[in-house]
């Protein structure tokens, strides 16, 4: 990834694992985990210490976006069809709009698959505070 654009969406580095912000942003608040070792890794084949660090910052990232937009569930995917890379996305729901930074966000798909859903790709800025909200709560 272009190092400018890490630079917006990079939420948290970890010694495995960093958090970054997806740049659509349909689901408020939606974020990948994103492994440090390279190579196409099954989910199943992480290592001990990758598996350790990875539920450590999944508990607390689930943590910090309720803090930040209280979500009502939480959905998580791990599917390696599109990119060869072992990562999470993190991905919030919600049963009712929310509104950050004069934005609506509405959860269209409520109490179904998260997908197929319309793409949502905000100008930088409100990445910006999204990640600074996400980061916020992070521990």
């Amino acid at each position: 990834m272009d190092p400018e654009r890490l630079k917006i969406i990079k939420i948290k580095d970890y010694k495995y694992w960093e958090v970054n912000l997806h740049e659509n942003q349909a689901y408020l608040g939606r974020c990948v985990i994103w492994c440090k070792r390279e190579g196409d890794v099954d989910f199943l084949d992480m290592t001990d210490e990758e598996k350790e660090e990875f539920w450590e910052i999944a508990e607390n990232l689930r943590e910090a976006l309720k803090k930040a937009f209280k979500q009502d569930r939480m959905n998580y995917a791990a599917l390696a069809n599109v990119t060869n890379h072992l990562h999470i996305h993190v991905i919030p729901r919600y049963k009712d709009k929310r509104i950050f930074e004069n934005v609506e966000f509405k959860d269209e798909r409520w109490g179904q698959n998260y997908v197929p859903y319309e793409d949502f790709k905000p100008e930088d800025e409100l990445l910006i505070k999204i990640r600074d909200k996400i980061k916020s709560e992070l521990k």
